[in-house]
């Protein structure tokens, strides 16, 4: 049965005011699906006429370690306040969590985004905006593919859209060997010049996933994001299979310009509907933009946002956050070209942008001094 949920008639279209944030309401409580027990915490309540963020962490961390730095950054509130927040952890992977019985077959990852149906439904909700890293950008993807009508868009980084090959197969097992697990996946969460360069941070998150995540737990999840299957999805052509699978929502791929992933995800943004998909590579960032880089990813989010028609642009301090124009451009046009015909929400009002001739996007962002 759906938890009883507090929904907020909001008319108000203007999502990025200046008023000072309300103090959100954040509930916490488990989510039983056939595929495991799902960690999950509501954050503010769900508005009626809006979807909500849905998070879903990387493997190795949880949504605390991955979402924390971006949820509490101060321009943040401009966009929480009008959309409820509900953070999803995996089976196991929550802070305190109890060794999974030894019968337990964890998940895989076509699982887990089955098993996000049950969240939904727990709550009550009717569409989500995604936001995923690493596998969880995995399992939001495959969510979305199998059920569109529930997603209205996606936010996804460092994303792998590729089974996992026989060489890297081969490498995680010779890793395995040499390495411990804590090693592993620090070089799945950062690059190596990030690893050898900001000391601090890495022993930041190698002392958390020690310390806080149940290791046999964690390794199941690592396992099961290592045996993953390719996301099902192809470019449309024009005149040619025009009818491909592919995502139907607005889809932002971000990575940091040094981040592992990044061939990765530009692999990934190949394999999208051009006219859907837009690619943000940001610049002196590596593999945690949403961590190292927060206020730049929140703007980002906000156009975003705009471009699934909930508000109007809102004038930004550019002495604090300084994009790209390139970005700027490349956001707004590729936003507009999404907004909703429903009567209920204001499109955008904004500069006529040149259209781009160009069949992928592909956005750097100036991460010039904040």
């Amino acid at each position: 049965m759906p938890v009883d949920m507090v929904v907020v008639d909001d008319n108000d279209d203007n999502v990025f005011d200046t008023q000072e944030p309300t103090a959100n309401v954040v509930v916490e409580e488990v989510v039983e699906s056939q595929y495991g027990t799902f960690h999950c915490i509501m954050t503010g309540p769900v508005k009626a006429n809006r979807p909500v963020i849905l998070t879903l962490h990387d493997v190795g961390i949880n949504h605390k370690m991955c979402f924390e730095a971006l949820f509490n950054h101060e321009d943040m509130c401009e966009i929480t306040r009008h959309f409820a927040v509900c953070h999803v952890d995996a089976p196991g992977q929550h802070e305190g969590a109890s060794t999974l019985s030894a019968g337990y077959v964890y998940p895989t990852m076509d699982q887990l985004s089955e098993g996000l149906i049950t969240v939904l439904k727990h709550y009550g909700l009717r569409s989500v905006i995604g936001l995923g890293v690493g596998a969880g950008a995995n399992v939001l993807a495959k969510f979305a593919l199998n059920h569109p009508d529930l997603v209205e868009g996606l936010v996804l980084i460092n994303i792998n859209a590729n089974a996992e090959t026989l060489i890297d197969s081969m490498a995680h097992k010779i890793t395995d060997w040499t390495h411990t697990l804590t090693d592993s996946i620090i070089s799945h969460l950062f690059g190596k010049d990030e690893i050898q360069t900001n000391l601090d941070l890495i022993a930041t998150y190698r002392h958390y996933i020690n310390t806080a995540m149940n290791q046999t737990n964690l390794g199941h999840f690592w396992r099961s994001y290592n045996s993953r299957r390719a996301l099902d999805v192809e470019r449309p052509v024009l005149e040619g299979n025009i009818s491909a699978r592919t995502l139907k929502c607005s889809t932002l791929l971000v990575v940091g310009d040094s981040s592992p992933a990044v061939e990765e995800v530009v692999d990934c943004n190949s394999k999208l509907n051009p006219t859907k998909s837009t690619l943000l590579k940001m610049s002196d960032c590596g593999g945690q933009p949403q961590v190292v880089q927060p206020a730049k990813l929140t703007e980002a989010l906000k156009y975003f946002i705009q471009g699934l028609g909930y508000s109007t642009v809102a004038s930004y301090d550019s002495g604090r956050i300084r994009l790209n124009s390139d970005v700027t451009r490349t956001l707004h046009d590729s936003t507009r070209a999404r907004l909703h015909s429903d009567g209920r929400r204001q499109r955008l009002q904004s500069e006529e942008l040149q259209q781009r001739g160009r069949s992928n996007t592909n956005v750097s962002m100036d991460t010039g001094q904040s």
